[in-house]
Formats: C-alpha cells, structure tokens, sequence
C-alpha cells in the first residue's frame, strides 16, 4: 500500500518535546492514516506518522515511515529491538536490500545504518520487543508457498513471527471478499493495519490506510464483504500496559541505560 501525498517541509520537535500518542493502551484506537501529515525525522531525509508514542525519541513507537530517495539514518541500536514491514519501494541497510512485502525482526541491541537508495514506505515498530533471545528475521511475504489456509473458509494466514515464551503473534492475513468470522476476544489485545480493500466489523468499516488498535479482552466480529489484506499482531499489550506502571520504564530507555 502506498502511502500518498507531499511531504511538507518542516523542521523536526527536539526529542524530549515530541508529545505521547495514543499512549493508554487500555484503550481503543482508530487512525485513518491517510488523513495524517508526515512529521520530520532528526535525520531529515525521513519522514513519520506517528501511530503509538509514549518517552518521545527514547520510548515504544509505532509508526509509517517513508525514506526520500537517497533517505538514510546513521548508524544505531535497537533497544528492546524492531519490526518492519516493507510496504512499497526497496529499504536497505548494511546486511541486505529488501524489497516491498519484506517483514523484518532486528533484535534487542541490534546495530545498523538502514538508507534506502529509491525511497520507501514501512510500518515500523520498535523498542516492544524486549529479551535477547529473539532471532533476527527477514521474510519474503509474497512466496505463495509460504501461506496457509485459515481458520474459516476464505482466510489465508502469512504467520510472520511468534515464539514460545513471548505472549505476541504477528501475521498477514488476507480475507476474500464475503468471508466473515467468528465473534471472539483478544487476549493481550490486537492491532491492525489495512494493506488493501476494506476490513469491517460490527462498529465500522476500515478501508486501507486504517490502523486500529482494540485493547486487552476486547471482543468483535469481524468480515470483509470486498476483500482485504490486514497486518495483525495480536498480544502483549495486556503486559506493555502493566510495563508502564514500572517507574523504570522510561529510565531504562534513555541512551546509556
């Protein structure tokens, strides 16, 4: 999916004065990111919309990312890791090129200096995966050998990342059109975005561009009457919620810590 429109030119907030977004993950979140206006990065050949914020620069972030063309950043770690998912272009840094329907996983206190050379667009997520055990990933979703049938006739599941002793799971799942689901909750809570066509539910209709984030125990019953492709990560947000209660849990990200 593509996301449209100019960038502006304006100059990036200080990282200490950029606002919370969407921070209470006992609630529920619709963003129609179409609507939104990129936002400056300190890099300035990169440009955000942000999703989820909470400590500015330093704390948890979900987001849509564009790179110019030519766009880099400097070399940096990742703390408590990061996700990203290609959604058009080529992104690029030190250990490969990937090209759109690219889903990547760098590891807590992983390094790299990511550029892209002909611009792109990514949804990216980071510091929300903490522990040293995860593996680095990087997955081709458009193989076809590499989905598998739902669980209801019409659900094609592309599973991304999932891992034994981590309460998150992360997929692609594509919806033919009429296909219709199940009534069900959400332990840990679920967070979507609309790839392609229209998602829906019982409280509305979500074309692509949607983010949409249902907290902990939430319950719904979701169809699609046109198709749809959806990012899906479900979990983890039950325990993130409890994180921020933590006083440590901004302290600990600061740089150095």
């Amino acid at each position: 999916m593509q996301q449209q429109g100019p960038v502006p030119k304006m100059q990036p907030l200080p990282p200490t004065e950029l606002p919370d977004i969407h921070a209470d993950l006992a609630q529920r979140v619709l963003v129609d990111t179409q609507q939104m206006d990129w936002e400056p990065s300190p890099s300035g050949t990169v440009w955000r919309k942000p999703l989820y914020r909470q400590g500015g620069e330093f704390g948890p972030v979900t987001s849509l990312v564009r790179y110019a063309p030519g766009g880099a950043f400097a070399e940096h770690s990742h703390p408590e890791g990061e996700e990203i998912l290609v959604l058009d272009g080529v992104f690029s840094d030190e250990q490969g090129d990937y090209p759109a329907g690219t889903f990547l996983m760098n590891p807590d206190g992983s390094r790299h200096s990511p550029r892209s050379e002909s611009g792109c667009t990514l949804l990216v997520r980071l510091r929300q995966y903490p522990g040293s055990d995860r593996p680095r990933l990087v997955e081709d979703t458009l193989a076809a050998s590499s989905w598998r049938p739902g669980l209801v006739d019409g659900l094609s599941v592309r599973p991304l990342y999932s891992q034994p002793g981590y309460p998150e799971s992360v997929a692609l799942v594509r919806w033919a059109p009429g296909t219709q689901f199940q009534p069900h909750s959400h332990w840990g809570g679920e967070e979507i975005f609309v790839l392609e066509g229209e998602f829906a539910d019982e409280q509305g209709r979500y074309p692509a561009g949607t983010w949409m984030r249902s907290p902990h125990l939430s319950r719904h019953q979701p169809f699609s009457d046109k198709g749809c492709l959806i990012y899906v990560r479900v979990g983890g947000l039950d325990q993130m919620s409890a994180d921020q209660t933590d006083p440590t849990f901004m302290a600990r990200r600061q740089p150095g810590k």
